[in-house]
């Protein structure tokens, strides 16, 4: 591969900052799910949204990144470029995953002390591939495609966006490009509003209803992230992180909309939260500028956590749901275990960003990008 192919592009600070904002919020969503019984009386009800989230500041980035490229780089190369940052974390998630296994034996999970080791070191290589796991082979009751790591489903469909747009959807006019946005908005919009839980939570199972949930959540996002790179002028914005963030909290921290006789009003909040809101927080961030030295400073630390933060916290969550559904401890006595988890969270995810994700990406960038 060509050099030029490697020179990576100054980042949208802001941007970066935002995908740890929701990393965060995803971690407070999660421990808070453990204490839930059902969708509605979830607190942080719409963390779940920041995976779709995610997808559209991929679609955003990697419009950025590569768009101008491809004629001095082939597919192969972007696939080499897109394992190296993305694979190593993949295969380390799956390390802690399988490390905290055990630990999450509880009445949740009641056949974990079953599991033989040998099937769970089966489980957790397959895992490092990202090879989806039929329902057959799940060992924690869950049926996710990644039983010891179940945010892994997410990078599955990533993937599977970035390969569409490697292979075919790069060549699209942006009038074909706006075309498959209305679709799967459209598709979106039939899900949301027609979901029997009344929200677009799914996509971590390889049956077709779940794989159904996966496709469309990553589709509209990912390529109207794509979309929006390539038709909007960026005028300044003031205070950019700032409103960006608010407005991104206020769509995750909302409370349920609807009742259980209104599961549509839900589903039509979801979807328009992804179509209109998600764009327009993606815009501002990306018109926006940091403001002096702590404003950088912290979107320079949310952003190089976010990803490690977001794919090696769920194995401390399995940890905590066990502990909290054998214990049934109130908020309010639960507050310090949470409370050391989500710490914890973020302290493994700086060691592995800076011990493991780092070293291992600048070697293979070494032995791969050449």
């Amino acid at each position: 591969m060509r050099n030029d192919a490697l020179i990576t592009k100054p980042h949208y600070a802001i941007l970066d900052g935002l995908r740890g904002v929701a990393s965060v919020l995803v971690i407070a969503f999660h421990l808070f799910e453990a204490h839930s019984t059902n969708h509605f009386d979830q607190i942080l009800n719409h963390g779940y949204l920041a995976v779709d989230f995610f997808f559209m500041l991929s679609g955003f980035v990697i419009g950025y990144a590569y768009d101008d490229r491809w004629k001095k780089m082939s597919v192969t190369d972007f696939f080499k470029i897109r394992l190296v940052r993305l694979q190593p974390l993949v295969v380390l998630g799956m390390v802690i995953g399988a490390i905290c296994f055990y630990f999450q034996d509880s009445v949740m999970w009641p056949g974990i002390h079953n599991v033989p080791v040998w099937k769970m070191l089966l489980i957790m290589l397959i895992g490092m591939t990202l090879i989806p796991l039929p329902v057959s082979m799940d060992i924690r009751g869950w049926q996710e495609m990644h039983p010891l790591n179940g945010p892994g489903w997410s990078l599955f469909f990533e993937y599977v966006a970035n390969i569409l747009y490697a292979i075919v959807v790069r060549r699209f006019s942006k009038f074909m490009l706006f075309v498959l946005a209305l679709v799967s908005g459209a598709a979106l919009v039939h899900l949301a509003v027609n979901s029997k839980s009344g929200d677009i939570i799914g996509g971590w199972s390889l049956d077709p209803e779940q794989l159904r949930i996966g496709f469309t959540r990553v589709m509209y996002p990912f390529f109207t992230g794509l979309l929006l790179y390539k038709i909007v002028r960026l005028r300044f914005i003031g205070n950019g992180f700032f409103w960006s963030s608010l407005l991104l909290l206020i769509v995750l921290c909302m409370p349920r909309v609807g009742g259980q006789a209104g599961l549509w009003k839900n589903g039509l909040y979801d979807s328009l939260s992804v179509i209109l809101v998600f764009p327009l927080v993606v815009y501002i961030g990306a018109c926006g500028q940091v403001k002096g030295r702590v404003e950088n400073s912290i979107c320079k630390f949310l952003g190089e956590i976010s990803y490690p933060l977001y794919i090696s916290h769920y194995p401390i969550n399995y940890i905590y749901t066990g502990w909290v559904s054998d214990h049934h401890p109130g908020l309010s006595t639960a507050f310090p275990v949470a409370a050391i988890c989500f710490v914890s969270s973020i302290a493994l995810a700086y060691a592995s960003l800076k011990l493991f994700d780092e070293p291992v990406r600048k070697w293979l960038k070494k032995k791969v990008l050449v």
